[in-house]
């Protein structure tokens, strides 16, 4: 059983990188690409070269708000990642009211046009609470109406083994006709697998002519800066001379100029903020590099970014890491198989 995939807000393609390399044993039984949107011009540069290079019609740029979905190809499954930027902890949480709140029901419409047999949706773990918890539980009574049975779990990808402390809302969405039930699967396989920041980026080491591998060059303040701060710590906790420190009023991100700890995941890459927020190496005074930051992604060393230094720093802090996408898309396509795994509770309350 073949699944054809379509996307709505698809980013550069982290989602679909997990769900074409998902693999469960058996014969044609996989997923593949149908379609994606998105409205930033590099970040469809950038899925068209690396998930459908022979067939680049296939991603639409454009505004979902005023996209025609009536001209896509059908569809089985339907991934869409709706912008987080209303619901997340580190904004204001506008939540419905503010600009992005609200694209979600561009999924739900595809789910009622298209009628694909499963879904999944994604979003920061600031949804739960947008709204007074009111956003979270009109998205799933939208999803259900839909016509689904569903889902909703916070996944910690650091505890699946991947090198970064990401958390994420996942919703799988399984058709309601169809006899067959997702199961969030358990993170206890990957409980020995070294997930150490160090590791992602140094084992391998990154290849000399690696895509997107320029270093940042760095004020000599920030050098200075850096030179004062231990791993582990920021610019409010290290101790730092009267001029190198930062003067803040009122709440301190914990992220501002902090070095990675090596013996531990990264914290969570993000895709934009300024100077102070590009994630820092814990034995070299610089920020990493995009290619550094698309490892603790798990993206592929030949997985290439199109755009600027900017763009593709924005591109890889938004994408769903590669490797946590496929562990989910494995789930699935093992509960259609009738495969049995490691299962564990769904942890978010309806």
């Amino acid at each position: 059983m073949i699944f054809r995939l379509g996307e709505l807000f698809c980013g550069p393609g982290g989602i679909a990188c997990g769900a074409t390399n998902a693999q469960i044993g058996v014969e044609n039984f996989g997923i593949i690409h149908q379609w994606a949107n998105d409205y930033d011009a590099d970040t469809c540069e950038t899925y068209r070269s690396n998930i459908c290079p022979d067939a680049p019609g296939t991603v639409y740029c454009g505004d979902v708000r005023t996209f025609d979905m009536s001209q896509l190809a059908p569809i089985d499954a339907l991934a869409f990642g709706f912008p987080c930027n209303d619901y997340s902890v580190v904004g204001e949480q506008k939540g419905m009211d503010g600009e992005y709140g609200p694209l979600y029901s561009y999924g739900v419409k595809a789910l009622k046009l298209f009628k694909p047999q499963w879904f999944v949706a994604e979003n920061v773990g600031g949804l739960r609470s947008a709204n007074e918890g009111k956003a979270l539980t009109k998205i799933l009574s939208e999803l259900r109406h839909a016509g689904y049975k569903i889902t909703p779990h916070l996944y910690k990808f650091e505890e699946y083994g991947l090198p970064q402390a990401r958390h994420r809302l996942i919703i799988v969405g399984i058709r309601d006709d169809i006899n067959v039930e997702y199961k969030v699967p358990s993170a206890i396989p990957y409980a020995g697998i070294d997930n150490t920041c160090r590791t992602a980026i140094e084992v391998p080491p990154i290849p000399e002519d690696a895509y997107n591998n320029e270093r940042t060059k760095q004020s000599i303040a920030v050098v200075r800066r850096l030179e004062h701060i231990l791993p582990g710590q920021n610019a409010f906790t290290a101790n730092l001379p009267e001029e190198l420190q930062l003067n803040v009023s009122g709440a301190k991100i914990s992220q501002i100029y902090k070095r990675l700890d090596p013996t531990k995941p990264s914290y969570t890459v993000t895709g934009s903020g300024g100077g102070g927020t590009h994630i820092y190496h814990w034995a070299e005074p610089r920020a990493l590099t995009n290619r550094e930051r698309a490892r603790l992604q798990t993206f592929p060393d030949d997985y290439k970014f199109i755009g600027s230094k900017e763009s593709v720093r924005k591109q890889i802090g938004m994408a769903v890491p590669c490797r946590g996408a496929q562990i989910i898309f494995e789930a699935i396509l093992k509960c259609f198989a009738g495969i049995e795994y490691d299962s564990t509770v769904p942890n978010v309350k309806e």
